[in-house]
């Protein structure tokens, strides 16, 4: 349900989207399939890396923070895209079982100057381990209606 149109998106706005534990099966079979490196779906070789132990793929914890997005803000608007991604940086390791927490804050809303129907929103969104270190950020754009576009 369409409950968030341009007009309500303010910069500033911190939104929580959220927590995940990351659970190793759903880590290690999303590695298999889409980032099959010895650091993500090999235990022995993993053990034997910087990191100690499996971790997760970027993008798999890209992918997580990509559904709470969607579920606790995107859903709720009259999206009609993006443009991409400006930014997106791994910074910490994400090991199995893992909580993650993030958030999405606004960081910038302009209208359209070709579309009178739309309008642009510059975000971050953030996640958090449970021990507070950040893991991921990522810059964005996106796209949503006016509400008098309905």
């Amino acid at each position: 349900m369409t409950n968030i149109y341009f007009e309500d998106t303010t910069a500033g706005t911190v939104r929580d989207l959220g927590n995940y534990t990351i659970p190793e099966d759903e880590m290690m079979a999303f590695s298999e399939r889409y980032d099959p490196q010895p650091i993500h779906i090999d235990k022995d070789a993993a053990t034997e890396s910087v990191f100690g132990a499996v971790i997760a793929s970027g993008w798999y914890t890209a992918s997580v923070c990509m559904r709470l997005f969607v579920d606790e803000f995107l859903a709720e608007t009259a999206s009609i895209g993006s443009p991409g991604l400006d930014e997106l940086s791994w910074l910490t390791p994400v090991y199995a079982n893992d909580t993650l927490t993030v958030e999405n804050e606004i960081l910038e809303t302009r209208p359209s100057k070709s579309r009178d129907d739309r309008g642009y929103v510059r975000n971050q969104t953030r996640a958090y381990n449970q021990e507070g270190d950040k893991v991921l950020t990522w810059i964005g754009t996106n796209i949503i209606l006016c509400c008098h576009a309905d």
